[in-house]
């Protein structure tokens, strides 16, 4: 069989020992670690043409029957913590043949790429690096086989209950599950696997998931985006990391500030009507009659300042002489109100003349990064005044 690993036996001790060409072959260096003594286990990544992540050691059947096609490759394996790392190499195309289905329940193979070294491990009395199945356990819901140390798992395939050559053998497209994972040198990046279960070897150390670079942070793969100075996607975080933390949501850049994500970019409100209508009432109210639109009401988000201006205006006059209109706003964040309009902060009319008004005034003090309501407030001097409004309007600006 055609796999060789170097530092497994001394050419001086035999003759089947390390070549030149093996040396030459097998993966020799300081591979990615997972302690002071072990290396991580896995394929050396690379494809012709860089189309792929990796062409080593794959898996596959391509004619009816019980027999597998295993491709070249190079990998790495450890042993013992003390015996170290084994750089293997499989130099040509090598065919591996399945055992017929169990009569009464399907089982699970794996198909490992394995080390036997004697010296580490004197009762095994082999030393050889060979591609061999691991047979699993018949069962009505099988389960697989553990990869023993020493080992890493190339595939994993499924042996249905009966089946056999005569049965037309295995189906490839569904029976084979790849297991293969790559590793690289230390501080190299681990390029994107479809077998992500696979821990990181140091905080610090950085992996491709195939559309973001993400870093162990010695207890989970962190997405790049999410670290320190980095906007988080759409939808990948429901709550922030840290406070000061950005995101993208819906387009909209939003902050995390330790409790909630709040908007950053400030928004400015309008909100208008043209058509006329009255009030009576001589308590602040947020309606009026006789108009197709009782209220008007406009959302705002606030800049880093807290501070915004507010315009409000509108068109109109009173029944009665001697009497005034009044437009002002209140202001609420959520339920809960934040300013109550007030005759000091309104837009007033007086008398039975038809006048176009309007007012601006600042309001401090709110919370930055906040979404709050700017709600037109109506009052007449006179409950027997009916106040006409007409073209009323809200504007809401961000200070910076």
């Amino acid at each position: 069989m055609p796999v060789r690993s170097a530092w497994l036996i001394n050419r001086t001790e035999t003759e089947s020992g390390q070549s030149r060409s093996d040396t030459r072959l097998a993966p020799i260096g300081t591979m990615a670690p997972t302690g002071a003594l072990s290396t991580a286990s896995g394929i050396v990544p690379g494809a012709k043409d860089g189309l792929y992540i990796m062409d080593a050691l794959y898996v596959y059947g391509d004619t009816a029957g019980m027999t597998a096609n295993v491709s070249p490759g190079r990998a790495v394996i450890q042993g013992k913590a003390a015996a170290g790392a084994y750089p293997v190499v499989l130099t040509d195309y090598t065919q591996v043949t399945f055992d017929d289905g169990d009569a009464n329940n399907p089982r699970i193979d794996l198909v490992l790429l394995r080390v036997y070294d004697a010296q580490s491990d004197p009762i095994i009395g082999r030393t050889e690096a060979v591609l061999e199945i691991l047979k699993g356990a018949p069962e009505p819901d099988p389960k697989t086989p553990a990869v023993p140390e020493g080992a890493i798992g190339l595939a994993r395939v499924t042996v249905p209950a009966g089946v056999s050559v005569g049965t037309g053998g295995l189906d490839w497209g569904t029976a084979v599950y790849d297991l293969r994972h790559p590793t690289v040198s230390v501080g190299g990046i681990i390029p994107e696997s479809w077998n992500r279960d696979v821990k990181g070897g140091y905080p610090g150390q950085y992996r491709d998931n195939a559309s973001q670079l993400q870093r162990w942070d010695s207890a989970r793969w962190v997405s790049y985006p999410k670290q320190i100075g980095g906007i988080a996607p759409q939808g990948a975080l429901a709550s922030g990391e840290y406070e000061g933390q950005f995101r993208d949501e819906g387009g909209r850049l939003q902050r995390w500030d330790g409790t909630v994500w709040r908007p950053v970019v400030p928004t400015t409100g309008w909100a208008s009507n043209a058509d006329g209508g009255y009030c009576k009432s001589t308590a602040w109210v947020e309606v009026v009659t006789d108009t197709t639109s009782p209220g008007i009401a406009t959302t705002f988000t606030t800049p880093v300042s807290g501070a915004v201006l507010i315009s409000v205006g509108f068109h109109g006059g009173n029944a009665v002489d001697g009497t005034t209109c009044r437009m002002s706003v209140n202001i609420r964040q959520g339920s809960t109100l934040v300013l109550a309009a007030d005759e000091g902060r309104a837009a007033v009319v007086s008398g039975r003349s038809n006048y176009s008004v309007s007012t601006m005034f600042r309001v401090t003090g709110l919370k930055p990064h906040t979404v709050y309501n700017a709600v037109g407030a109506y009052q007449s001097s006179a409950a027997s005044n009916n106040a006409w409004y007409d073209n009323r309007y809200i504007r809401v600006d961000p200070v910076l």
